[in-house]
């Protein structure tokens, strides 16, 4: 089903809600890229028939791990924006954007589900109500998570293998050097 026919008008009367959020003040900083596309989602938008102040754009929580949501502002605020019945669509460039934490990503899907509200990605718009848009969104988010294991995993290594050749250094406590 092509998105044009997932958007309702019942939707178009409801707010887009655009979720933006790097995961360290280092991304924010130096991955400008990624945020000028997340912002360009309002496009999409546009196009699918929102007007332009029905767009609420979210970006408190930039420079916030998607690791947890118990911390985000802002995804607490989409949580309960959704709930209220406020919003007609979420957007986010991707799902780790997002949550990367399974637990978070599937009560935000079970919200948007029973208030009948629309999720778009970098890939499409999907109805969480829909059987067969659900299980992708669900893929997504058990994929999201399992690289953010992944990411951990091999930056650990890396310590790891630096340490076993005596190469390791850290931030020492103040008055202290290394010899």
């Amino acid at each position: 089903m092509t998105a044009s026919l997932k958007v309702q008008p019942h939707h178009l009367e409801r707010g887009a809600y655009l979720y933006i959020r790097q995961s360290s003040m280092r991304q924010v900083i130096e991955n400008v890229e990624s945020t000028k596309r997340q912002y360009a989602l309002r496009g999409r938008a546009t196009a699918l028939g929102w007007r332009d102040e029905q767009i609420i754009v979210i970006d408190s929580d930039q420079g916030e791990s998607g690791a947890s949501a118990s911390w985000r502002e802002g995804f607490q605020r989409l949580v309960t924006d959704v709930g209220m019945g406020r919003a007609g669509i979420v957007m986010g460039l991707e799902v780790s954007r997002l949550a990367r934490n399974n637990a978070d990503w599937h009560r935000l899907l079970e919200i948007c589900a029973l208030a009948d509200t629309l999720i778009l990605d970098e890939d499409g718009v999907y109805d969480p109500a829909s059987f067969n848009d659900r299980l992708l969104l669900g893929l997504k988010g058990t994929m999201s998570e399992a690289e953010l294991h992944v990411l951990k995993a091999r930056l650990r290594g890396g310590i790891l293998n630096k340490v076993r050749r005596g190469e390791y250094r850290c931030p020492l406590p103040t008055g202290f050097v290394y010899d």
